[in-house]
């Protein structure tokens, strides 16, 4: 079944591979270059993790499911590994996300954790759904991949162009 052969996905995994490698390396540069600002505020240097973890885990699952002859057991519980990983990480961050006047609305709260989550659960999802061969299988690894690149380029926006105004 197509939604449960990781050999199946290999295009998907190798565009998402190098798509994600190269944005990647081009976040980190920009980091770099930017590195002084970005540390002048309180919760980008977070925001700038939580970027480049994303796009790590979207390399790190992408080269997970190229890996020749391997079951989808297999592959749901490296996604289950990877998701557990990077959501450590990124979960740690503090959400700063107070306004000019100290107030922290929830609704800005809100988007703050639905930005992290967006790739993440998706791609979790996606191993359990591997591990009992139901529920969508690697459809869901599609969707994390992308609404984990989606996420990542929305905080390299932050830290690339808000951060100037």
């Amino acid at each position: 079944m197509t939604a449960y052969d990781p050999s199946e996905w290999s295009d998907l995994f190798v565009a998402s591979a190098g798509a994600s490698a190269a944005l990647l390396g081009l976040l980190f540069v920009a980091v770099s270059i930017n590195l002084e600002r970005i540390l002048k505020y309180q919760g980008l240097p977070g925001r700038a993790l939580e970027a480049l973890m994303q796009l790590t885990c979207v390399l790190i699952v992408s080269l997970a499911g190229l890996v020749p002859g391997q079951s989808h057991v297999a592959l749901g519980f490296e996604l289950l590994l990877v998701t557990a990983v990077i959501a450590a990480i990124i979960l740690r961050q503090p959400i700063i996300v107070a306004d000019e006047t100290g107030r922290e609305p929830v609704s800005w709260k809100v988007s703050r954790w639905t930005v992290r989550l967006a790739g993440l659960v998706p791609i979790g999802v996606a191993g359990i759904s591997l591990v009992v061969e139901a529920g969508g299988g690697l459809y869901w690894l599609a969707a994390g991949i992308v609404l984990a690149i989606a996420a990542a380029i929305a905080g390299a926006w932050v830290l690339l162009v808000e951060i100037l105004r």
